[in-house]
């Protein structure tokens, strides 16, 4: 007698009824495990001004003795780190200001404006952890605002004072009524799209940008701009300096990855050798490019940072009424007549009354762009899987965020914002990890941030010795952020498996329970979206339009993306721990039941072939 199916027993009343709910479970689908998998819900909004005043509590208010005391080796470390990794793109971002914007900001507004608003946000703000500086999208937008008051015929820094007022009302608006609780609308999809763009701005600029003449490559192309200061040299050869340039940068990236990497290994007397080695890898390898550059090949010239010769505005002028550059504008004039005042004039609108209302407009897309680079840093930064104990303050920091450009504004200084692949470096560079790579513990600290943010305010007194870095070994920084980043970022890994054997693909939740075809749409789907925002993002006529794009991902991962995926499948790759940790559990138990069920079948079909035996003489 053969035994019977499982659906002979559900449907029977021969089986012992202990065995039924085990047998329903089993039957449960992927989909029925968890309700609304892969959907995503918005908490109802804090009364009206309440989420300001809760996330102050709930940070500043609870929080702040304990991270100005916290003072250990590591926070040194760490400050180091942060300052080499804050005072490169800060240099590099003002020198792309002063081109851009006719030396109206340059690298003394953009050194300043870090300084004094990290010293701030350090001291005052919710996220201390998240670093403050200049951003490739900010700066994105900044060349079209340029643009559009050249257009209009009115002074950049006056247009872009009153942008800055319309800024801040927008931003306390949103603080005020809870509008930041839209970003936890925002998946782990549209995260690490806007991360990895971030990233590919760092990795881009430290190789060789083919959208500007940044990087080492580009020392290999002779009419590099670093290279006419040297046209007239006969000893001058192009390609020694290039050659340099290139072991000087790639070997500063690979010296700090060997340099981390000691703090798991088994070189040196004690855990604590190589933990210093480790914190501080950046600074020691910027040293001893340095070092190399100066003393091995003290003849072969290099690019060097370009660091202002003292502390006053960029912007110089040919005459006391500041409308001319000196000395673009005046070559025979000896000196200039000075340099602009620090305050804007805000009525200074060429006869333009309109410009306060019009303005608006721009501000509008002004404010989402903080309001998404803030908000999904900052999302990226309290992921649930760092651990992190402190608190969030959304609201709170959009507010100071706010006022931080407002006053950058009236002062002719560039705005900005929450950096994302700074912030995961620091991120990271505070946390203690398992063997696995997984955050146990992270120092939340306001000191790293202050220290750092100082040093480079302090900067401005040491102009000349910062002249001493080559170029091409910041760039090497530039790269270890940008590379130290892609290890963590899961669309990053799961490109990767297009790459490798499918047999041999590392072990997750989703490659574990979903066909990998599935998977690769997904992140197809990703690529697209990705490829979209860095194409506009990096086309100066449509580049306006970059924070809208970005924008955009939210409702494709929440309307589009369920068309082509079923929940369940959303959730595994881009859902909550907690709730794929719940959807595993039940796919576990399901499976779980349907063994018990297999065994009490086959228990069963044995018995009854034995009682059939006895029964048959």
């Amino acid at each position: 007698m053969a035994p019977r199916n499982q659906d002979d027993d559900v449907q029977g009343n021969n089986h012992d009824d202990t065995v039924k709910p085990n047998l329903r479970a089993s039957q449960l689908t992927n989909a029925e495990l968890v309700p609304d998998a892969g959907k995503v819900h918005i908490e109802p909004a804090e009364s009206w001004g309440t989420g300001i005043i809760n996330d102050f509590k709930r940070t500043v208010g609870t929080h702040w003795v304990k991270e100005v005391t916290n003072f250990n080796q590591k926070t040194i470390a760490v400050t180091l780190l942060m300052f080499i990794s804050v005072i490169a793109p800060t240099f590099t971002f003002g020198a792309v200001y002063g081109k851009e914007s006719g030396n109206r900001i340059g690298a003394v507004e953009t050194i300043l404006a870090t300084s004094w608003v990290g010293i701030a946000y350090s001291v005052i703000g919710g996220m201390p952890l998240c670093i403050i500086g200049s951003t490739g999208p900010v700066l994105a937008f900044t060349k079209a605002l340029i643009r559009i008051s050249e257009s209009l015929d009115v002074p950049y820094l006056t247009f872009n004072a009153w942008v800055s007022s319309w800024l801040l009302f927008y931003c306390l608006l949103s603080g005020f009524f809870d509008v930041t609780r839209v970003i936890r609308l925002a998946t782990r999809f549209t995260d690490e799209i806007f991360a990895l763009l971030i990233v590919s701005i760092f990795v881009l600029d430290a190789v060789g940008d083919p959208f500007s003449q940044v990087g080492i490559l580009r020392y290999f192309d002779p009419n590099h701009k670093s290279h006419s200061d040297y046209q007239d040299d006969p000893n001058y050869n192009y390609l020694e300096t290039a050659l340099l340039s290139t072991i000087l940068g790639f070997g500063t990236t690979t010296l700090i990855f060997f340099f981390r990497s000691f703090k798991t290994s088994s070189f040196f007397c004690n855990q604590g050798v190589r933990t210093s080695v480790h914190d501080f890898s950046v600074s020691m390898s910027v040293v001893i490019a340095t070092v190399v550059k100066e003393f091995l090949f003290p003849d072969v010239e290099t690019e060097q940072l370009n660091v202002p010769d003292q502390f006053e505005p960029t912007y110089q002028c040919c005459t006391s009424d500041c409308l001319t550059f000196f000395p673009d504008d005046c070559p025979d004039q000896a000196a200039a007549a000075g340099a602009r005042p620090w305050f804007v004039d805000f009525s200074d609108l060429n006869g333009k009354g309109y410009i306060p209302i019009m303005a608006a407009l721009p501000a509008l897309g002004a404010f989402l762009l903080c309001f998404l680079d803030n908000g999904i840093t900052w999302h990226l930064v309290n992921h649930k899987s760092h651990n992190l104990q402190h608190g969030e303050a959304y609201n709170y920091d959009l507010c100071l965020s706010g006022i931080f450009n407002f006053v950058n504004g009236c002062l002719g200084l560039p705005w900005l914002v929450a950096t994302t692949v700074p912030c995961l470096i620091h991120l990271n560079s505070l946390a203690e990890k398992d063997k696995d790579g997984k955050i146990i513990y992270v120092q939340e600290t306001r000191l790293t941030m202050f220290l750092s943010h100082l040093m480079v305010g302090l900067s401005l007194l040491v102009l000349q010795v910062l002249q001493l870095l080559p170029m091409p070994v910041l760039y090497g920084v530039f790269l270890f952020m940008g590379l130290s980043a892609l290890p963590a970022m899961q669309f990053w890994n799961r490109f990767l498996l297009f790459l490798q054997q499918p047999s041999r693909y590392p072990d997750t939740v989703f490659t574990r329970y979903m066909d990998k075809s599935r998977v690769h749409m997904y992140t197809l789907w990703q690529i697209l979206f990705f490829g979209l925002v860095f194409f506009v993002q990096n086309m100066s006529a449509i580049s306006i339009i970059f924070p809208f794009m970005t924008l955009l991902c939210i409702p494709a991962r929440l309307s589009f993306l369920p068309r082509f995926l079923e929940g369940w499948e959303l959730l595994l790759l881009d859902g909550d721990d907690l709730d794929i940790k719940e959807w595993e559990d039940k796919k576990r138990a399901a499976m779980h039941s349907i063994r018990f069920a297999d065994v009490e079948e086959t228990q069963h079909g044995k018995e009854e072939i034995a009682e059939d035996e006895v029964s048959d003489p």
